[in-house]
């Protein structure tokens, strides 16, 4: 069966080390959308942090952002899905992990907020080009009606892996917890992630699940690499994330995204035709 739909995540996938598109992936994808296949990004990102690379691909088709917390069109900015962690709960968690000496990051639509501008915040700036607010996160919180979008953790990776069992303990229940990268902890509301967030565009699509190419690289693109018809690990996944997946293609250095379109999406391809 033919693919319809490519669902990529952003970074270590779709971008380069550098945080560009290589020209390879840029001609892959306009090649795909030419040829009626839709194309869109599913990333942890916050959607002011995604918006930049989808108009520089033109993409037609709603992003999934914060992990499937939010589905949003890219040029009107309109919102057509938004699941937030209750304004109460995020409190909890944050006054939790806070008395744990943990640093965090709370993201209200398009803005990240933490209660002290530090290393860390300057490390995630370099990654997403966003502007961090500097503000009491307890107070900001009780002040949104809704909730929070997303929390994000940030620490030594041996670290994050001895919190995350004990939050999951705590709030297990009631968050979503998964990795983007070895030194993110990231949570958002228990019944969202990029799968069903995939599934969902594209059902909204017409699109069957067996038409569905999901691209990623790491724990919190294990939901949509499972969900899609093809699944797709990046060269430079972890072992644990290559092991779910249908097809492991290049790195995000050697155009891995490119080289899984052209090869099982693109109509002149080998793979899922031969």
């Amino acid at each position: 069966m033919a693919i319809r739909l490519v669902a990529m995540d952003l970074d270590d996938t779709l971008l380069r080390d550098d945080w560009t598109i290589s020209p390879r992936v840029v001609k892959a994808i306009r090649k795909a959308q030419a040829q009626d296949v839709k194309v869109t990004i599913a990333t942890g990102r916050m959607p002011i942090s995604t918006r930049p690379y989808a108009l520089q691909l033109g993409l037609d088709v709603p992003v999934i952002t914060y992990h499937g917390a939010m589905i949003q069109q890219v040029i009107s900015g309109e919102i057509l899905f938004r699941r937030v962690i209750p304004s109460t709960l995020a409190i909890e968690i944050i006054q939790d992990v806070s008395s744990r000496g943990f640093y965090a990051q709370v993201y209200l639509k398009d803005r990240v907020i933490t209660s002290k501008i530090s290393e860390l915040s300057e490390k995630y700036v370099r990654i997403s080009s966003v502007v961090i607010e500097e503000a009491d996160l307890v107070k900001t919180i009780s002040q949104e009606p809704e909730g929070v979008e997303k929390i994000l953790l940030m620490a030594e990776e041996a670290d994050l892996d001895k919190l995350s069992p004990i939050l999951s303990q705590s709030y297990g229940e009631q968050v979503h917890l998964t990795k983007s990268k070895p030194y993110f902890l990231e949570m958002t509301d228990r019944s969202v992630n990029k799968g069903v967030a995939l599934a969902a565009l594209a059902e909204r699509l017409g699109i069957a699940q067996e038409e569905v190419m999901a691209i990623g690289d790491s724990f919190n693109d294990l939901e949509m690499i499972n969900y899609a018809g093809v699944g797709v690990a990046m060269g430079n996944a972890r072992q644990e994330i290559q092991a779910q997946a249908n097809i492991i293609t290049a790195t995000n250095q050697e155009d891995g995204v490119a080289e899984a379109i052209e090869r099982y999406v693109l109509e002149d391809g080998q793979g899922l035709r031969a």
